[in-house]
């Protein structure tokens, strides 16, 4: 049984030298296998014919490479030197290495020297044009295969997506039927592409161009990111249609009538009959108002009365000519109440409804707003304004006054009726489109 080497030493120590004698030797450790191996030993006496047999080795080592044939190879004591002209310097360290290998070589003397002549060093180029030309021309039959397949497979894909009837039934608008199309053309086209080089065997250029086009298109789309937003904003807004056409809309701060959604923006015509256009991408995003989905709307308006007068009976009065004026709707009735009362004036509100296929929102709202400001004048409550008026003790502060019922005038008998010019504009305009730009569709929902 072999003892541990530390408790083999702590027993030789503690041991008398007699005792030491009858203890196992240890071995010696074996040497670390990490170790440099030495070079190896040059032989002192060679045999007799050992620099002959390393000349005619590389020799007929040579004499297998045309590059090397005719190369001068001397050997003495061991000593391999090299002579001779070879085409480049790759064909030198090509020599060097093939005699140093050789078992017996103490050490290689390379004095090989490369050709500079023109017409050695030129004939290899040319002959290198010539033979890829002439593999060229062999491949021409090939070639023209491989395009003719291409070409049949892309016209295919063509014929395919120009059935637009096919895509406009199948897609919600013509926008995403055109969608449709382009992606069969480009699945098609690039399928004919692949198949062609399968077929001229040169599927790895393949991988190459696509890798390439994958870090053009990456950098394409970061530099036109703002278009392929407007681009991706429009398909949306084609599906799920916020307005339609002729809807009278405000977007953001943008107000008109829709006249059309095309790829790229929508139309608007502003009151003042201008056109506006505004980035599909900035109306995906944009706080959209329509005024034309829900034909009922409110209005309300403000009046100001002294702090003398009663504002209950004020509001009694107004309320009495709103319900007598035709284009004010009675269900839901008109409202009042008394929004301040903070400052020098009591501030009265008052709201409506008006149906906008009867009535212009505009016209009705201003010619309401005069017949409540002529009833109230008229009853004595004199609209004010927020400014302080300072009174003297000495004044006198007439009584409010109390006047008879209130009427309402001849205010109701204004033309309120809508105004349908911008609406026939839009018309107009939309009945020339023949070209099918607009992606608004009718028969489709509003969102």
């Amino acid at each position: 049984m072999m003892l541990p080497r530390f408790l083999l030493g702590a027993l030789l120590a503690a041991a008398p030298l007699g005792a030491q004698a009858a203890l196992p030797k240890l071995p010696k450790p074996a040497p670390s296998a990490s170790a440099s191996t030495p070079a190896p030993v040059i032989s002192a006496q060679p045999a007799p014919d050992e620099d002959a047999r390393l000349a005619a080795r590389i020799r007929a080592i040579f004499d297998e490479i045309p590059a090397l044939r005719g190369t001068g190879v001397r050997v003495a004591a061991g000593v391999v030197t090299l002579t001779g002209i070879v085409p480049d310097d790759k064909t030198i360290a090509q020599a060097e290495g093939i005699a140093s290998r050789l078992s017996g070589v103490v050490t290689v003397q390379n004095r090989l020297e490369r050709d500079l002549g023109v017409e050695r060093n030129l004939n290899p180029a040319l002959s290198g044009v010539t033979g890829r030309l002439n593999e060229f021309a062999r491949a021409v039959p090939l070639i023209a295969i491989a395009m003719l397949v291409a070409f049949l497979v892309g016209a295919l894909g063509y014929a395919i997506a120009a059935r637009k009837a096919v895509w406009q039934r199948i897609a919600p608008n013509p926008f995403l039927a055109e969608l449709i199309a382009t992606a069969i053309r480009f699945a098609f086209v690039v399928g004919g592409v692949v198949l062609a080089l399968d077929i001229v065997g040169a599927t790895a250029l393949l991988g190459a161009v696509l890798g390439g086009a994958g870090v053009l298109g990456l950098a394409v789309g970061l530099a036109v990111r703002d278009s392929i937003d407007n681009y991706v904003s429009s398909l949306m807004l084609s599906v799920r249609q916020p307005f339609r056409a002729n809807d009278n809309v405000r977007i953001d701060q943008h107000e008109g009538r829709v006249v059309r959604l095309t790829s790229r923006a929508t139309v608007l015509l502003t009151p003042d009959g201008n056109h506006l256009r505004v980035p599909n991408a900035t109306v995906f995003k944009a706080v959209i108002t329509n005024f034309t989905t829900n034909p009922e709307r409110r209005f309300q308006f403000d009046y100001s009365i002294d702090h003398a007068g009663d504002p209950c009976r004020a509001q009694a009065i107004a309320l009495d000519v709103l319900k007598k004026l035709d284009w004010v709707l009675g269900d839901p009735r008109p409202t009042a109440e008394i929004a301040d009362l903070s400052g020098s004036v009591q501030v009265l509100r008052f709201a409506g409804w008006i149906d906008q296929t009867r009535a212009d929102f505009g016209k009705g709202r201003t010619r309401a707003m005069e017949a409540v400001r002529r009833a109230l004048r008229d009853a004595g409550y004199a609209a004010e304004g927020p400014e302080y008026r300072v009174h003297l003790d000495s004044e006198a502060h007439p009584p409010p006054p109390q006047s008879a019922e209130p009427t309402a005038g001849d205010a109701d008998v204004e033309d309120v009726a809508p105004d349908r010019h911008m609406e026939r504009m839009v018309r107009e305009e939309r009945s020339g489109d023949e070209g099918g730009k607009d992606l608004l569709d009718s028969r489709r929902p509003v969102e």
